[in-house]
C-alpha cells in the first residue's frame, strides 16, 4: 500500500525535531519485509523484521519482528508484546514459543493455530539493547541499563517505527507482555501519555500484563504459600520461609551480593524440597532434560497436554542461530556469536525490581487506559494470590466498584479460569492450567483471553 509523501513528512518532522526527508511514495517497510522464513508453511499475511536505531551517537539499534493480522490486517489493532527478564527476547519468547503464528519443529517451522495475529497486528521487540539480535556499537550501551532508560528507548523506537509503517500510526494500539514486563510496560505508557499531551501520536487503549511484577514484596512473597499449598514444601519449610527470610528478602540480599546465613540456609531448604526437576514457570509441566554431555543426544521428554512442546526453547535457538534464517529475518550478530534467549552480555540495574510499578499503573487506569492483568495458575514465580491481591488494592484504591464479581470463564467448553472486573478499566483473570508463560502452556485459553481484551467485554460467561 502507498504511504502518502505528505503524511511521512509530517511524521518525519514530528519525531526528528523539524528534519524533513524526502521520500519516495512507497512504505519505507519494504526493505523489512521477510519474502519467506525457511521451512515456514504457506501463510496469506505479511511479515517484517529489522532495525530502528533508538540513539545515533552510540548506534543503539532494537530488533523487532511485526506479522500482520491474518485475516483484514487494515481494520485490525497494533499490539506491541514485551518479554521480560530483564533481558529476554521477545522474539524467541513470545513470537516463537508463546503466540506467533509460528513454532519451531527441527528444520521446519509449523503454524500455531492459536496465534494471536489471528486478532492483531502483532509487533515483538528485543528489548534493551543487548538482548536478541538488538545491539549496539558501543559496549557501554549494555552497562548499568535502568527501567528508565528501557522506557526511553522503547519510546522513541515506537516514534521511529510509525516512519516505517506510518499506516498505522492512528490505529488503536494495546501493548502486552509477561513478567519483568510488568516494569517495562508501564513506564513506557506513562511516557506515551506524557508525550500525547504535546503532540497526539500514539493512539494508546489497553495493557494486558501477565504473571507481572508490580510491586516487588507482595509478588515475590506469595511464592511461599504457593509452594506449600502445592504442596511442594513441607509445614517446616512454610514456616521458616515465612518468618526467618522471605523470597523478598533472599532477592534483595542476592542482588547486593550480601546473602545473610540465615537466608542462605533457608533458600537451600527450599530449594532442596522443591527439587531442580521442577519448572517452577509451572509446577505441572515437565522440563526438557538435554544432555550436557553430548550436545547430539537429547532425551525426549514426556509430552504433556495438548500440542505442548517442553523443548520447545531448544527448538528455538537451533532455529534462530541458522545462518538463512538470519539472513531472511534482515538479522545480525554484533559482538556476540551466538543468538541466546536471555541476554548473557547485559548488566540490567536488577534493583530496579524493587520499584513498584503498581502505582504507575493506577495513573494509567485514571488516564482512562484499560487495564488486564492475567495469571497463569500454575507459576510459582510471580503468583496469582500476589497479582490479585494487587489488583484488590489498586480498584479500592481508586474507588472502583466490582462490574464483574469473581466468577468462571470459559474457553470452548471447559472452565477457561476465573475472572473478576473494576469499573470498566481494571481487570483479574486467571488462566487454568497455564503457566508463567501462558500462551506456550494454554494457548487456546489465552487466545480467548486476548479477544476479549481487545473487544472490550468480560470473558466468556457461558460455553
Amino acid at each position: 500500500m502507498a504511504v502518502p509523501v505528505l503524511l511521512v513528512l509530517e511524521l518525519c518532522f514530528l519525531m526528528m525535531g523539524g528534519l524533513v526527508v524526502v521520500v519516495e511514495s512507497f512504505p519505507f517497510s519494504e526493505a523489512d519485509k521477510i519474502a519467506w522464513l525457511p521451512g515456514q508453511p504457506f501463510v496469506g499475511f505479511q511479515q517484517f523484521s529489522g532495525y530502528v536505531t533508538v540513539d545515533d551517537k552510540k548506534q543503539k539499534s532494537l530488533f523487532y519482528y511485526f506479522v500482520e493480522a491474518e485475516f483484514d490486517p487494515f481494520s485490525k489493532p497494533l499490539v506491541l508484546w514485551l518479554n521480560g527478564g530483564p533481558g529476554c527476547s521477545s522474539l524467541g519468547v513470545g513470537a516463537f514459543s508463546e503466540n506467533g503464528p509460528f513454532r519451531p519443529n527441527g528444520q521446519v517451522l509449523v503454524k500455531n493455530e492459536y496465534s494471536w495475529n489471528r486478532e492483531a497486528n502483532m509487533l515483538y521487540l528485543e528489548t534493551p539493547v543487548g538482548v536478541g539480535f538488538s545491539y549496539s556499537t558501543d559496549a557501554s550501551s549494555y552497562e548499568a541499563v535502568s527501567d528508565q532508560q528501557t522506557a526511553r528507548d522503547n519510546l522513541v523506537f515506537l516514534q521511529r517505527w510509525f516512519l516505517k509503517f506510518p499506516q498505522y500510526l492512528h490505529r488503536d494500539l494495546f501493548i502486552t507482555g509477561e513478567s519483568y514486563a510488568g516494569h517495562y510496560i508501564p513506564q513506557l505508557a506513562k511516557l506515551m501519555t506524557e508525550f500525547n499531551q504535546k503532540e497526539k501520536l500514539f493512539n494508546l487503549k489497553g495493557i494486558a500484563l501477565g504473571n507481572p511484577v508490580l510491586e516487588f514484596a507482595t509478588d515475590f512473597n506469595s511464592r511461599a504459600e504457593f509452594f506449600w499449598s502445592h504442596g511442594l514444601i513441607s509445614d517446616s519449610t512454610y514456616k521458616i520461609f515465612t518468618s526467618s527470610c522471605n523470597y523478598s528478602r533472599y532477592v534483595s540480599e542476592y542482588y547486593r551480593s550480601s546473602v545473610s546465613p540465615v537466608c542462605s540456609k533457608v533458600m537451600s531448604q527450599v530449594s532442596r524440597e522443591t527439587s531442580r526437576f521442577v519448572d517452577k514457570y509451572d509446577v505441572t509441566l515437565d522440563v526438557c532434560i538435554s544432555s550436557v554431555l553430548s550436545q547430539s543426544k537429547k532425551i525426549s521428554p514426556q509430552q504433556v497436554g495438548e500440542k505442548i512442546d517442553v523443548c520447545v526453547e531448544d527448538e528455538t535457538v537451533n532455529y534462530l542461530n541458522r545462518q538463512d534464517v538470519q539472513n531472511a529475518f534482515h538479522a545480525r550478530l554484533v559482538g556476540v556469536n551466538r543468538w541466546v534467549v536471555c541476554s548473557d552480555i547485559l548488566d540490567y540495574e536488577l534493583l530496579d525490581v524493587e520499584i513498584p510499578t503498581i502505582s504507575l499503573v493506577g495513573e494509567l487506569i485514571k488516564a482512562g487506559i484499560r487495564v488486564l492483568v492475567y495469571s497463569g495458575d500454575q507459576d510459582s514465580v510471580i503468583p496469582l494470590t500476589g497479582s490479585r491481591t494487587l489488583v484488590r488494592g489498586l480498584a479500592n484504591q481508586l474507588g472502583l466498584n466490582t462490574t464483574v464479581p469473581y466468577r468462571v470463564w470459559f474457553g470452548g467448553q471447559q472452565v477457561g479460569g476465573w475472572t473478576q472486573v473494576y469499573g470498566d478499566t481494571l481487570s483479574f483473570a486467571t488462566i487454568r492450567g497455564a503457566s508463567h508463560e501462558a500462551p506456550f502452556s494454554q494457548p487456546g485459553r489465552s487466545l480467548v483471553l486476548f479477544q476479549s481484551f481487545l473487544q472490550g467485554m468480560p470473558l466468556p460467561e457461558m460455553f
